[in-house]
């Protein structure tokens, strides 16, 4: 197990938004997750994630997600890790509306049955707003 399966991790995860594919986002997570997006929405547990993505995932006509620079430290032995990814998404809601986001993951991993997965994503935004980046950034990434 090295750095290339979390990378993999995560590129599973950003195109399983691109296709819309609940299925294979799914699969990145652990049973007992957690998934934090900031300005207290929190879900705990796999079933209350992909509910709320699924949610989310309806008031956009198009998502592109894309993950960039990360950085990843694991304790194979023990089967768990910790990382930082930045992502930048582009998207469209249903009502025409177009935004892009900034934002950087601190992610927590586990290795389940040989498989890592995603035992925490917390979202820390750093930009969304206008395509034309006429909105605000903030530098310490609050959500």
């Amino acid at each position: 197990m090295s750095r290339d399966d979390i990378e993999d991790l995560v590129h599973r995860y950003a195109d399983a938004v691109v296709h819309r594919d609940v299925e294979q986002w799914a699969s990145t997570w652990a049973p007992n997750a957690v998934w934090d997006l900031g300005a207290g929405r929190r879900m705990e547990g796999l079933e209350a994630i992909v509910e709320t993505w699924r949610e989310a995932m309806a008031r956009y006509s198009v998502v592109v997600q894309a993950a960039l620079n990360g950085a990843v430290e694991l304790d194979v032995a023990a089967g768990t890790g910790s990382g930082r990814w930045y992502v930048q998404e582009a998207m469209r809601r249903t009502s025409g509306h177009t935004a892009i986001m900034f934002a950087h993951y601190d992610d927590a991993y586990v290795r389940i049955g040989g498989e890592w997965k995603f035992a925490a994503r917390n979202l820390r935004i750093h930009y969304r707003g206008p395509p034309d980046l006429s909105g605000d950034f903030t530098a310490a990434g609050g959500g």
